[in-house]
């Protein structure tokens, strides 16, 4: 670990096409560091981080349309992915092996995610529903229609759509990103805004919090990376690494390490200092 921000790695040309989602996970099984990336090529490709590069594990394929959506279980044993062919997949890092495919229904497959426990997976879609599938048999359990039932109700708030969302580890912040170019970090406790953050240029995509609790990091269409210091409101730390916009940035299990995906088809990891 460097005492400083740093690019450690680039893997050009890691997929075939724009890459639009990334996770990062050890696995309890055997100790590895996973990345795993989804492309609008639709491919889902598990990378093994190790001697301080990336080398190729698996290529999963099946998705019919680009897969806009990852993650893996806690345990970084598990891999789901979404696509635009309305199917969530299943997939064992392990064996590189489907696992089961389920059937969301005509884009109702947007977003992905585990739950704590790793017994349920999460999915989003445009119209606003909330589908959760049981992992064991996938099953669906239940579908939550969002429209006029719910309301999150955040004064001084956004200006254009709300791009990504994420609490703390803790689940006393929670920070927002924007196509206003914006970053609004938010005092849950107190459900108060607590700062908005400017820097980006662009459209904010993505924000995702650091093991700590206090970093967090945010990626946008101007192409850049940035590191925020949740404690101090301000940025710590920007990469201009990409050559187009970046859909994704997400930090290791002990917050260290960064990877990032981009339009540009290329893999970054970044060295943070703790």
């Amino acid at each position: 670990m460097s005492s400083q921000y740093s690019i450690l790695f680039k893997q050009e040309n890691a997929h075939d096409d724009a890459i639009w989602s990334c996770a990062w996970a050890r696995s309890d099984t055997d100790g590895v560091d996973n990345i795993v990336t989804g492309s609008v090529d639709d491919s889902v490709k598990v990378w093994k981080w190790v001697d301080e590069k990336l080398e190729l594990r698996w290529t999963l394929e099946g998705h019919q349309l680009g897969v806009v959506s990852v993650d893996m279980n806690q345990e970084g044993t598990m891999v789901a992915s979404s696509s635009l062919d309305a199917h969530i997949r299943l997939w064992d890092i392990e064996t590189g092996k489907q696992m089961r495919s389920m059937d969301a229904g005509p884009v109702d497959a947007w977003t992905v995610a585990f739950s704590p426990d790793s017994r349920f997976i999460a999915s989003g879609s445009h119209g606003g529903k909330v589908n959760i599938f049981n992992v064991e048999n996938g099953k669906k359990e239940t579908s939550l229609d969002t429209r006029g039932k719910f309301t999150l109700s955040i004064a001084y708030g956004h200006a254009m759509p709300i791009r990504s969302l994420a609490f703390s580890g803790d689940s006393q912040l929670l920070v927002t990103a924007s196509d206003d170019s914006h970053i609004k970090i938010y005092d849950v406790q107190h459900a108060s805004l607590s700062h908005t953050l400017s820097g980006h240029a662009s459209w904010v995509l993505n924000v995702s919090f650091s093991p700590d609790n206090t970093h967090f990091v945010s990626s946008s269409s101007d192409k850049s990376v940035k590191v925020w210091d949740g404690r101090m409101r301000q940025c710590a730390h920007t990469f201009f690494d990409h050559l187009d916009q970046v859909w994704c940035a997400e930090y290791n299990t002990n917050g260290t390490k960064i990877v990032s995906v981009s339009d540009d088809r290329a893999i970054h990891i970044y060295d943070c200092p703790l």
